[in-house]
């Protein structure tokens, strides 16, 4: 009820970006304390009109052009290098400020910046186009009254590579006042405030010094912003005082202001920083007990989180998916580098954040694994449209061409017909093999093999071509006479399976033709069968997963309750990466159980049933084998090379070969050997893969055809072995009684020369406009094949499971040192980025100083 005349006016202050230009106004119409709005100060806050007051006083201003029409700036950006900063000149904030790598870019976020509201309200009137300034980013806060200048604090980003971008903001660090690069920052500051006409008030200066000086981003004509969560960390440093207290001072308090000193003390008086959290992963958030175990710190002061529960985490790649932020400080020095060391150890280990689990693959690694996805995304398994594939042999290597070991061929082999059943990748390898040797092939396609499958051949056998190709009849006995038919006078004299789906025919043909077989007798009639296997190892008194399988959810929903989690769920008859996932509570469970009765299977048809398996946890293996009448042998032995990366537990980074007289080798081989002969597997190949766990090896499936993976392995096992591979084994079973016998029981050790299979690991995610790193692999002088479904005009994600891997590649020589070289410099070029060379897109180029981020959104994280 007091009059209006009661209270005297005594200030008018900026309270943030948006009120500068009507402070000034407002202030210099009351007659207190102004920076005024007369002539060309009228437009302090104009970016533009800042850099050309500043190049007016003589001073390093940015190279820029501005306009309300693209017209207007199009020259300067024709003639400009890039990349270049796009803005409204009125920008406060994050808000429209970009980085465009290309004369597209920038023109069409031009326009972009005249269509949509101004984060502070409104439209954006002018857009600024500038050089892009590099160099070390810094921060000097400042308070005027009379054109007296007082530095309240000087700052730096900590800004590094990480994530695949090319800078990360982790904090912003105190600058001392007496170091080298205050001595310079200060006095231009002090230049720039003169120049803008700005006499009084709290400025948040932002210069780069580039090779040529310090250079100004841009001034802030109000206080640091960033909610003042850097306020208790400044008065710390300065002893007492921020930017906040001598901005009250220097409105209300003369006298105050003038027992500021022009400079904080030096050194400081305490140590600390603004710590800016870096995500390493991603996913729902469950938990944040990263920020719980942050606050307890020693040196903890103040958290801005801007990830919560029910919040996404994406990876730290700008400042839209920085995680948030908190201000550090103690008097110790070494007490606080020792937190900040343990909170960057937590993003590493991904310790911030708990997520909400996914169904995970547990499939292993094959050719399919690396197919491309729909148009646009990196899903390795969605397809196999080898048409979109990239693939890579080397043709100067002498070593890799023909076999390296002469078989043995009856004189009757043109005589003779071999049927083989869905040949499809290393199928393809196998159908080659048999027609080197001068026998006929009869391809036999299962009743709803796809046309797409069909066309799986490997880049290894070019063009293929077969004596027939016949489809499954109506039955058994239709489907004989067609492949007696077809073969007219020539003599069937093996059935072999080609892959995955055609296994069960293999079986049930070979024995109605007469031929070598395993049979379909009882049980082995269903040995493809993922469940019926454990349960015929467990028979045989063996180490078997417990498991329960069924067609309705009630069949096994009693053996979930019970077990232990995470278990794994897939198809009793899955092949390659189908449908196979590690499920972490059982709600997880009873959706992919559902989920699996809904979606066609890789091979055609749908599942009919699901199995539930306990987790093995422990090294991973693969023996392969060829059989000829129950004698086994052991054609190569491979383990997965396995490693924590990108947020992931596991990613798969390679398959090494096993050497045949190691410890777990001996193990290995006859735990596989009992295996094939507890499923009746006698003849052909076996892909086993086994687990060692603490209580020995444990069978996670057995696959009754030869290893998949196109055969691009074949060249490798073949100079490991010093000349024969699971290829040639398999075929000596069925057709050359005398070759198979001269074959070992195992590999010979130490291996003839060294290699592996490399799988590539991408940290970075983006759309890919160039492949560098493929010539360079080609160049390698162990390289032997590079396949992968990431090429041009696609997008590569962060590898975190086998969908995201990148492809594969094939290293072998007989030097060691050879390859161990050219695997490290293959897994440099993945670190570093160089794989790929991705489309920039826009940056968010502001400080974060201007940064509120409780109120940056990540995805729904608000």
């Amino acid at each position: 009820n007091k009059p209006a005349d009661y209270y005297t006016i005594v200030g008018c202050i900026a309270g943030g970006e948006a009120g500068v230009d009507m402070a000034d106004m407002l202030s210099e119409k009351l007659g207190v304390l102004s920076n005024g709005a007369q002539g060309v100060f009228a437009n302090r806050r104009d970016k533009k009109v800042q850099q050309e007051l500043v190049r007016d006083r003589g001073m390093r201003a940015v190279r820029q052009a501005s306009g309300e029409k693209f017209e207007e700036v199009e020259e300067f950006l024709r003639t400009e290098q890039f990349p270049v900063v796009l803005k409204p000149t009125d920008s406060a904030g994050s808000d429209g400020v970009k980085l465009c790598h290309t004369f597209q870019e920038a023109k069409e976020h031009f326009h972009h910046l005249l269509t949509v509201e101004a984060v502070n309200g409104g439209f954006n009137t002018e857009v600024l186009c500038q050089e892009f300034l590099q160099g070390k980013e810094y921060v000097i806060d400042c308070v005027s009254r009379n054109g007296v200048h007082k530095v309240a604090m000087v700052w730096v980003y900590d800004k590094r590579p990480t994530n695949g971008s090319q800078f990360v903001y982790f904090g912003l660090l105190p600058v001392d006042p007496s170091s080298e690069e205050a001595k310079v920052l200060i006095p231009y500051n002090f230049g720039v405030l003169d120049a803008l006409g700005m006499a009084h008030g709290p400025s948040h200066g932002e210069v780069i010094i580039t090779k040529d000086g310090p250079c100004l981003v841009e001034m802030n004509c109000r206080a640091h912003g960033a909610d003042g969560n850097w306020v208790p960390l400044a008065r710390s440093l300065t002893g007492g005082y921020s930017q906040v207290d001598v901005a009250a001072s220097a409105y209300l308090d003369e006298a105050e202001f003038d027992k500021i000193p022009n400079s904080p003390m030096s050194p400081l008086q305490a140590h600390g920083q603004m710590i800016y959290f870096v995500s390493f992963s991603k996913g729902k958030v469950k938990r944040t007990p990263g920020f719980d175990v942050v606050s307890k710190l020693p040196s903890f002061s103040h958290l801005s989180p801007s990830a919560s529960v029910g919040g996404e985490v994406k990876f730290t790649v700008d400042l839209i998916t920085c995680p948030g932020s908190c201000v550090m400080m103690n008097s110790n020095g070494k007490e606080l580098e020792k937190d900040i060391e343990f909170i960057r150890y937590l993003e590493k280990i991904n310790g911030l954040f708990e997520y909400e689990t996914e169904a995970e693959s547990l499939a292993r690694p094959t050719a399919d694994t690396f197919g491309v996805g729909q148009e646009g995304t990196h899903n390795r398994s969605a397809t196999l449209d080898r048409s979109k594939m990239l693939r890579i042999m080397s043709m100067d290597r002498p070593e890799l061409r023909g076999g390296l070991v002469k078989r043995f061929t009856t004189l009757d082999a043109s005589k003779e017909m071999v049927v083989v059943v869905d040949p499809y990748s290393t199928g393809c390898v196998i159908v080659k093999e048999i027609q080197s040797r001068g026998y006929k092939v009869i391809a036999l396609w299962t009743k709803g093999f796809s046309e797409e499958m069909k066309k799986h051949v490997p880049l290894s056998c070019g063009k293929i071509s077969y004596h027939a190709e016949v489809t499954e009849g109506d039955n058994l006995g239709e489907t004989t006479r067609d492949l007696y038919k077809t073969a007219g006078k020539l003599r069937i004299v093996a059935c072999i399976c080609g892959g995955e789906a055609g296994v069960d025919m293999t079986d049930a043909l070979s024995e109605r033709l007469n031929v070598r077989t395993n049979g379909t007798a009882g049980a082995f009639a269903y040995r493809r069968d993922k469940k019926v296997q454990q349960e015929l190892i467990k028979d045989a008194g063996m180490r078997s997963i417990r498991q329960a399988a069924g067609k309705q959810w009630s069949d096994v929903e009693s053996f979930l309750k019970s077990e232990t989690f995470p278990v794994v769920l897939k198809p009793t008859d899955s092949a390659g990466t189908d449908g196979v996932k590690l499920c972490h509570d059982i709600e997880e469970a009873k959706d992919h159980f559902h989920n699996l009765f809904e979606v066609e299977a890789v091979n055609g048809g749908f599942n009919t049933e699901v199995l539930c398996q306990e987790f093995l946890q422990g090294k991973e293996y693969v023996i392969d084998t060829a059989s000829r009448d129950g004698e086994h042998k052991t054609a190569a032995l491979w383990c997965y090379d396995k490693r924590p990366a990108n947020g992931s537990a596991f990613v798969y980074f390679g398959m090494l070969p096993v050497e045949s007289d190691s410890l777990e080798a001996k193990l290995l081989i006859n735990y596989t050997k009992k295996v094939l002969d507890a499923l009746g597997m006698k003849n052909g190949p076996g892909h086993c893969e086994v687990i060692l766990t603490a209580g020995g090896p444990c069978l996670v499936e057995m696959n009754c055809r030869a290893q998949g993976g196109d055969g691009n392995w074949r060249p490798l096992a073949r100079a490991l072995t010093g000349g024969y591979s699971q290829v040639e084994a398999s075929v000596d079973a069925y057709l050359e009684r005398r070759s198979f016998g001269n074959l070992p029981a195992i590999p010979p050790s130490p291996s003839k020369a060294y290699g592996q299979e490399v799988i590539l690991v991408s940290y970075a995610e983006g759309d890919v406009i160039g492949t560098p790193g493929y010539d360079e692999i080609k160049e390698l002088e162990s390289f032997v094949y590079l396949e992968t479904g990431v090429a041009v005009g696609g997008r590569v994600e962060h590898t975190v499971d086998l969908l995201t891997s990148v492809g594969s590649v094939i290293v072998m020589h007989s030097d060691e040192a050879v390859v161990k070289r050219d695997i490290a410099k293959i897994r440099q070029m993945e670190q570093n980025n160089k794989l790929f060379i991705l489309k920039q897109t826009s940056t968010m180029m502001r400080a974060v100083s201007t940064l509120n981020f409780q109120s940056l959104s990540l995805g729904e994280a608000n």
